[in-house]
């Protein structure tokens, strides 16, 4: 059992860890960098991403001894009773092309749940954090309040893309028609866990991605949650955690969302 210190010590540890690498990605952002490419052309990735993933594992093993590792670049490391999820840049493509929406994200679990949460943002230098005892923007704390439906809302999604477009074709069109008729603004910014924050801080209203990973989501959606806000994970393994699911809907407290509901379905059934 992780009691509320214990987690603040792990989110207080990743913080450190995260904003320690705020000037070397400040320093690499928009200069000239080789891309290396992992599925296809559209799986970015680059030395920075691997740079990066290194120096957190160092700095949280360094602070919590007892830790294992899932990164997006390195994959599983280690053994311990600390379980880190890192994603060193989520939102490489925007990283690649000068686009300021990425970030580093970092989450502890322990015994099957997440404990602590850190999404940090190099660029604007802001920090979204949680702990068993609540969620925080830097110091203060986060709630995630907005619009109630969705004539009212702003979503943020990455879909459909050219993954979904292969698989499903005009169904995928179609739906994102529906999407962009039901709400009063829809943007695809590229980045899961900033989305998500954009929610726990009540900047958007809404966001949803159908093809994420637990580094991608787990922080993010802890965050959201101890925001006051809704995670929902989708699709994948009866009885997996809700990081592990391939899908999510994330809203703001209260926000009724049947058109988005009744796509998420149909795209993860």
């Amino acid at each position: 059992m992780t009691d509320s210190t214990q987690s603040r010590l792990f989110k207080d540890a990743a913080a450190v860890a995260a904003r320690a690498q705020r000037d070397p990605l400040r320093r690499a952002f928009r200069s000239e960098m080789e891309l290396g490419f992992k599925r296809d052309a559209r799986d970015i990735v680059t030395v920075h991403d691997k740079a990066t993933e290194r120096a957190l594992v160092a700095a949280l093993t360094a602070a919590v001894p007892d830790s294992a590792f899932l990164g997006e670049e390195g994959g599983a490391i280690g053994e311990g009773r600390v379980r880190w999820y890192i994603d060193p840049i989520d939102g490489t493509s925007n990283f690649a092309a000068g686009i300021a929406f990425w970030c580093v994200s970092i989450a502890a679990e322990v015994e099957g749940s997440i404990v602590a949460g850190v999404v940090y943002d190099p660029v604007a230098d802001i920090l979204f954090s949680a702990d068993l005892d609540g969620a925080y923007l830097d110091d203060r704390p986060l709630r995630s309040r907005g619009a109630q439906t969705e004539d009212e809302a702003t979503l943020i999604t990455g879909y459909p893309n050219a993954r979904d477009l292969d698989a499903h074709g005009d169904a995928a069109l179609e739906r994102f028609g529906a999407l962009v008729a039901a709400y009063r603004a829809l943007r695809r910014p590229g980045s899961a866990a900033m989305s998500i924050c954009h929610v726990a801080a009540g900047w958007v209203d809404v966001a949803a991605g159908f093809a994420v990973n637990p580094w991608d989501v787990s922080a993010a959606g802890f965050i959201l949650t101890q925001a006051g806000g809704v995670y929902r994970g989708m699709g994948g393994e009866p009885g997996a955690p809700v990081y592990h699911r391939p899908g999510y809907v994330a809203t703001v407290a209260g926000l009724d969302c049947p058109t988005l509901d009744a796509v998420a379905e149909a795209i993860t059934a």
